[in-house]
């Protein structure tokens, strides 16, 4: 061991007496170098320079209103990505729905450069298998993904791990570990990545870093010494946690050498472009003008553009192993770009990457333009925007009362709002929404089993004979103060639920898991659990298969007619709430159109 240190000080102590400007993490050729640079602080960097053993790609993860998108700010300051005080506050939230409602529903990617000097020890000689020593680069490549928070967006944050090494996880120092920071904790660590836990918002009033120290150590084995103390407000510790990004999370592991692998995260439509594609090259490089394929298809396409997000689209020429940018292929059709697909050299065979697993569909609802003759202009908008959110399925159905329209299959309530309005704000589309539903199966005396998504198709007399209906169920967990523990157990039995688990976080915190009906939690049962506790509940869930229930058909007569869109499936003992509720709705929509129409005379 004393000869293995004695031999990293004499190599260090070599490189070290070099003049200031040989401190880079690899030269290249002047041709290629000439076709991969970027302007960082004024100054010209080669990204072909920067190899697997100086770049690390991290995700920030947190409950939704733990300060993740400002500590990603000041991140880009801090590596002078971005200009302190220029632009707006949570940059790389970018969508207009995101701006009005002050939360982040789409990952974003942004490129940093950071000059660094690590100290020199065996271990860090060691970490870097057969690539250039950590000591001798002052300068590192990192690539930082900012994600949602919402239980909703829980697909976006699975796909951002893909193409990562390591986390922060953010936590509130007033608020303390919420359900969904419980729920992105585990997806991170069964993605087998290093976390680094962030005790964010230390300048609160109220503030209680050791509680949460506590917390952290209590419910993930995580050592409350390696907690970082934050407050991305004032600006307080954010001195150590780039260095703590490039010391604790390790290097993409890819063979530089080897045939071309990349995965695409990510993709939106641009009128002029055609399809942008995110993407995280696992193995081997990209160039501009280098013929690629899709794994899945076999198409072919040529790479016009390509370049890293500095945080905005800045070409560069080219990609190398374990970095993560943009393509240009001139992609046309967004079936083309699916995520999770596998990118690779045309006539180069390769092994495909494992990609991601499907989006679980939780709620559905149908979607029919305002104006029937519009049709064709929602389709157009729809497609577009499914391109920008792969989570979201689409197919056509028709309804007597509204004609054409689409069967959209989303991730949660929250989802479908956002989704909604997307299609109005980015893409002009006026919609009329059909009220969600979750979906169910069907079994009938012949074995034969159907899943139904929209309740208007389950015909009454079908001539087959049903034995059993079932329902999906989730796992909800909740964390809620201890003095609203009986409020919230009401709520849940109310909601036909089943207590599953009840344990303390600590000594003013419950953890309460409940097996729930979907349908019972899809309309308002996160306002409810918020209104009894005060608004201090965290809430989460998970999917946990089907359940064989007491279920009925609900239809709405209008004038003896029945209304399709109106038709929705319910509980056997909620049935009559749920038709009444449904009918005093009507009954002062429909009187409210009368006393217009008279107006309007």
């Amino acid at each position: 061991m004393g000869t293995l240190l004695f031999a990293c000080w004499s190599r260090a102590a070599k490189f070290l007496l070099r003049p200031a400007a040989s401190f880079c993490p690899v030269r290249s050729s002047s041709s290629s170098a000439a076709e991969s640079t970027v302007r960082f602080r004024d100054k010209v960097v080669d990204l072909s320079s920067y190899l697997p053993n100086v770049i690390r790609n991290f995700s920030i993860i947190a409950h939704v209103d733990h300060g993740k998108s400002t500590l990603a700010d000041r991140l880009l300051e801090l590596t002078g990505t971005i200009k302190r005080g220029h632009g707006q506050p949570q940059y790389l939230d970018k969508l207009q729905v995101e701006r009005e409602r002050g939360i982040t529903v789409k990952a974003q990617t942004a490129t940093m450069f950071f000059n660094y000097d690590q100290a020199v020890t065996p271990q860090t000689a060691e970490s870097f298998d057969g690539f250039t020593s950590p000591f001798l680069c002052k300068s590192y490549l990192l690539n930082l993904i900012d994600t949602p928070g919402h239980v909703d967006f829980n697909y976006e944050v699975s796909r951002s791990l893909a193409a990562c090494q390591g986390v922060l996880l953010v936590v509130d120092a007033a608020q303390g570990v919420q359900a969904q920071t419980v729920a992105n904790f585990y997806l991170a660590f069964e993605a087998d990545l290093t976390i680094i836990p962030v005790i964010n918002k230390i300048d609160q009033i109220g503030a209680d870093p050791e509680r949460v120290k506590a917390q952290l150590n209590a419910l993930f084995d995580l050592d409350p010494q390696d907690a970082l103390l934050t407050s991305a407000k004032t600006g307080e510790g954010l001195s150590q946690v780039l260095p703590a990004i490039i010391e604790r999370i390790p290097p993409p592991r890819g063979g530089i050498d080897s045939p071309l692998r990349m995965l695409l995260l990510d993709s939106y439509y641009d009128e002029y472009r055609g399809v942008i594609c995110h993407v995280a090259v696992v193995d081997g490089r990209l160039q501009k003008g280098d013929k690629i394929a899709s794994a899945s298809s076999g198409k072919s396409y040529e790479v016009t553009d390509v370049g890293i997000m500095h945080p905005e689209l800045t070409p560069t020429g080219m990609l190398l192993t374990g970095q993560v940018g943009y393509i240009v292929t001139g992609m046309r059709s967004t079936n083309e770009a699916r995520v999770g697909v596998t990118f690779h050299h045309s006539q180069i065979a390769v092994e495909p990457l494992p990609g991601f697993k499907p989006a679980k569909h939780m709620v559905f609802a149908g979607v029919y333009p305002a104006d029937g003759s519009e049709f064709e202009v929602l389709c157009h908008a729809i497609d577009r925007l499914t391109c920008n959110d792969a989570s979201v399925s689409v197919s056509k159905e028709s309804s007597t009362a509204l004609g054409m329209g689409f069967r959209c299959g989303f991730l949660g309530l929250l989802h479908m709002d956002v989704f909604h309005q997307r299609l109005e704000q980015e893409y002009g589309a006026q919609i009329i929404a059909t009220s969600p539903t979750v979906p169910y199966i069907l079994e009938y005396a012949d074995g034969s089993k159907v899943t139904v998504h929209n309740p208007a198709a389950l015909s009454s007399n079908s001539g087959q004979q049903l034995v059993s209906c079932s329902e999906p169920v989730v796992l909800a967990m909740i964390i809620t103060p201890s003095e609203y523990v009986g409020g919230v157990m009401t709520l849940c039995s109310e909601r036909r639920g089943q207590l599953v688990e009840h344990t303390f976080v600590d000594s003013q915190r419950a953890m309460l898991k409940y097996r729930l009906p979907l349908r019972e939690i899809v309309v308002d049962f996160y306002d409810e659990l918020k209104s009894i506790t005060s608004g201090y509940a965290s809430f989460d869930y998970d999917e946990a298969g089907y359940q064989i229930a007491d279920l009925v058909k609900l239809d709405i007569m209008l004038n003896g007619q029945p209304i399709d869109a109106l038709a929705t499936i319910v509980h056997q003992t909620k049935a009559q709430h749920v038709g009444r509720e449904i009918v005093n709705k009507l009954k002062k929509s429909i009187e409210r159109l009368v006393v217009m129409f008279i107006f309007a005379i």
